[in-house]
């Protein structure tokens, strides 16, 4: 089976209608064999008080599309994911503009995965190292 980028990304923007993704506005705009990008707009809605890219956001991004991108690797009809742990550093501040999330693979376990997810401004400069795992499950 080959893989096919379009539909992918199709499917992760249609799985966010109506979730917390939908509400921070995290788009799925590229995908690879091993990889999977999102972007999410920095704005009021994610600021903490100081007018700041929050950092709950930030963990919101990357959970997000490393959880998203397991699913490149798993038969959704017979298992699903589950994040059992994530950690973050957040290195650079961000008021405004756009962060842009990657996470590739480290490990693809059978019944673990484990991401690095960087978050980068438009720029390229790292604002946030995330790692984290997934376990893989039976569908219920």
């Amino acid at each position: 089976m080959s893989f096919d980028k379009e539909k992918m990304l199709q499917l992760c923007n249609d799985w966010c209608k109506n979730t917390l993704m939908d509400t921070l506005e995290i788009e799925y705009i590229d995908a690879g064999e091993d990889y999977l990008t999102a972007k999410m707009p920095v704005n009021p809605r994610v600021h903490q008080p100081m007018g700041l890219l929050h950092g709950g956001a930030t963990v919101a991004l990357a959970e997000s599309v490393g959880s998203a991108a397991s699913f490149l690797f798993i038969n959704t009809e017979k298992q699903e994911v589950r994040g059992i742990e994530i950690s973050a550093n957040h290195l650079r501040s961000k008021r405004e503009g756009t962060v842009y999330c990657t996470a590739k693979i480290i490990h693809k376990g059978r019944s673990i995965h484990l991401w690095e997810i960087k978050i980068t401004d438009e720029e390229g400069k790292l604002v946030s190292l995330c790692k984290l795992t997934n376990m893989i499950l039976p569908r219920r």
